[in-house]
């Protein structure tokens, strides 16, 4: 495991970072030689895929979902 000061790791952050991301080891920050971080890369938790119609059939339609609700007549932006 590497150990990197952190004066070093201030000045390299984003480098360490993306380091600890791909090789998935994980760093030790010291501050006069003292622990007092670990940098490790993230868990990422399972994702199930989202399969498509996972839904169908649980929807009931009950009535006339094109026509208006109300008669035009009832309308107040018609009125004049």
């Amino acid at each position: 495991m590497e150990s990197i000061a952190i004066s070093k790791f201030k000045a390299t952050c984003l480098a360490v970072l993306e380091r600890v991301r791909r090789t998935g080891e994980p760093v030790i920050v010291t501050k006069r030689g003292e622990v007092i971080a670990e940098i490790v890369p993230a868990s990422h938790p399972a994702r199930g895929k989202r399969k498509l119609g996972t839904l169908a059939g649980t929807v009931r339609i009950a009535g006339d979902i094109v026509s208006p609700a109300v008669d035009e007549e009832e309308w107040e932006a018609l009125r004049q």
